[in-house]
């Protein structure tokens, strides 16, 4: 056989997770830091979270309005907040707004492991969520900000980085209840401590690791971004305020995984006991796929084409449970989850890699926070609408919500 035949014979593909892993050693070691202690952040979240109401409404006593009162108010505290942590990030850097982040979660999971009374539970998660309102904005800015220098130095798409960031996020997810289910055979109090010991591992590695990269992030800048600035910008970027308007849209869709899923398996199943299996194989398919299609989109897509494509694949999860629904069972919920999930994969990191273009680096962590800020707010007046349709049942709540991504497919700027 000739050279020639020979250099043509196709080489066999390497497998998926040693790619993943090839693609994790070959970056600098602050975003490796980065996708690492990302997986760490979730799983340690995630060991405690899933287990939150029923401890609220079991050992605790509480009633089903309270309950998700101080599940709304942690929620707040986090996503509403985000750019309270992006503004803290412009102007102080990333290092010690993580830090800071990390020790208000180890003493709200701490504080919550020994919390009884109502007053106490919600100072707790109110401390919970603050924290992430911190440590997020922050990683989630510096990693953007070094895929985007990791591009710019060695041609590797950014959204593969930030693909990679979000696989990483997920196993954490996919891996925290398991652990947290172990750990409640000691009871709530050692899933809480568990998560807390997580966290105090990951201020140690970030103390010990990670740069104060404020010098680099604002070496354009004259002199520390101003707030009021930074809020007079954010009115006037039209392209920003739109991709805001698209990720909301994704993000309120996101959403009726907690909301119309459950509701959809009561439904179907008279039981939510599939909800976690849909729910780990949903956090599957993003580890095992989201750095391989990363890497096929970025290679094929623009950014605005990869989150038009991801709307319309959310919208065809709903509107592919609605038109199932006559089949039963758990083949609408299941197509659901699969279509959104690979909308998700598409979604999250082309808005993460856009974002750097439409906004001045020095403002970058602002403009992060408020990402998910504006969303927050759209997808809390969202919920008692959303909530209020699905009580009508059938498959007419499915094609509405399908309408959602479709407007924020018109809403994706054109720049």
């Amino acid at each position: 056989m000739s050279a020639a035949a020979t250099s043509e014979r196709p080489r066999p593909r390497r497998p998926r997770a040693r790619a993943r892993v090839r693609l994790l050693r070959t970056l600098p070691a602050l975003p490796k830091l980065l996708v690492i202690t990302q997986c760490a952040f979730n799983l340690g979240f995630f060991a405690v979270l899933p287990y939150l109401a029923d401890h609220l409404s079991g050992a605790l006593g509480l009633a089903g309005w309270l309950v998700g009162l101080v599940l709304g108010l942690r929620t707040f505290s986090q996503q509403g907040l985000f750019v309270v942590g992006g503004a803290l990030t412009d102007r102080y850097g990333p290092r010690p707004v993580v830090l800071a982040g990390c020790v208000l979660r180890v003493a709200g999971f701490g504080w919550l492991a020994f919390a009884e009374a109502t007053w106490s539970v919600i100072g707790a998660v109110l401390l919970v969520g603050f924290a992430a309102a911190l440590f997020s904005p922050a990683v989630e800015t510096e990693i953007a900000r070094q895929a985007v220098r990791h591009e710019e130095a060695t041609g590797v798409e950014r959204t593969r980085v930030l693909g990679l960031f979000s696989a990483g996020g997920q196993a954490g997810a996919l891996l925290g209840p398991v652990i947290g289910a172990a750990l409640l055979a000691g009871g709530f109090r050692a899933a809480c401590l568990a998560g807390a010991a997580v966290f105090a591992v990951i201020l140690a590695a970030h103390w010990r690791l990670m740069p104060d990269t404020r010098a680099d992030a604002t070496a354009t800048a004259p002199s520390s971004p101003s707030l009021r600035d930074g809020v007079r910008q954010l009115v006037r970027n039209r392209a920003f305020l739109a991709l805001c308007l698209a990720y909301s849209t994704y993000l309120l869709a996101y959403n009726q995984l907690y909301l119309a899923l459950p509701a959809e398996l009561d439904r179907a199943l008279g039981s939510q006991a599939a909800l976690g299996w849909l729910f780990a194989l949903s956090s599957t398919l993003v580890v095992a796929a989201q750095l391989p299609l990363s890497r096929a989109v970025s290679a094929r897509l623009s950014h605005r084409a990869a989150l038009r494509c991801g709307l319309a694949l959310i919208a065809a999860a709903f509107a592919g449970a609605g038109a199932l629904l006559p089949v039963g069972g758990i083949v609408p919920a299941l197509t659901f989850v699969v279509l959104l999930t690979a909308g998700q994969m598409l979604v999250v990191p082309a808005a993460r890699a856009w974002l750097p273009d439409l906004v001045e680096d020095r403002r970058l962590g602002f403009f992060t926070g408020a990402l998910s800020s504006l969303s927050g707010v759209v997808v809390l007046a969202g919920g008692a609408p959303v909530g209020a349709l699905l009580e009508r049942g059938g498959a007419l709540p499915w094609l509405v919500l399908a309408a959602v991504p479709l407007a924020g497919l018109a809403a994706v700027p054109r720049k």
